[in-house]
């Protein structure tokens, strides 16, 4: 019996070594959402007003929204100034994300709409380098 007993508390102590903490975890998850961002902005950014899609720009902007409430949930767990710079980024890169999809429900012509939207890509690819630059992942 002393034995069974001695190994439940061999396995527990080993059960509670060795996981991520709240904060690591969430910070994970802000590098990860992060990181989605980045390819969906990339992506963007690379369009033309010929090689744009609106099935593709809402399929990507679905992706950042996405990434953004992971980014947004992931944030109760951080403190100090990793949530306060997660915080921000959130802030002003939803606040780009969601003038885009506003420009989508505009009646330009199809030839005003794509190149108003390359150039929205641009602004979005700018918002995400400063919203997110401060965000430390390495």
């Amino acid at each position: 019996m002393r034995t069974l007993s001695g190994c439940l508390v061999v396995a527990v102590v080993l059960a509670g070594c060795g996981g991520e903490s709240k904060q690591e975890t969430a910070q994970n998850s802000v590098c990860d959402a992060k990181a989605g961002i980045q390819k969906q902005v990339s992506e963007l950014e690379g369009l033309t007003a010929s090689t744009v899609t609106l099935d593709g720009v809402k399929s990507s902007l679905q992706s950042i929204g996405d990434d953004l409430t992971k980014l947004k949930d992931a944030q109760v767990d951080l403190s100090g100034d990793r949530k306060d710079e997660a915080e921000t980024a959130w802030q002003t890169f939803r606040t780009e994300v969601k003038s885009i999809r506003e420009n989508l429900l505009t009646s330009l012509s199809a030839a005003d709409a794509k190149q108003q939207l390359t150039s929205s890509f641009d602004d979005l690819a700018a918002s995400f380098r400063t919203a997110f630059g401060p965000v430390d992942c390495t």
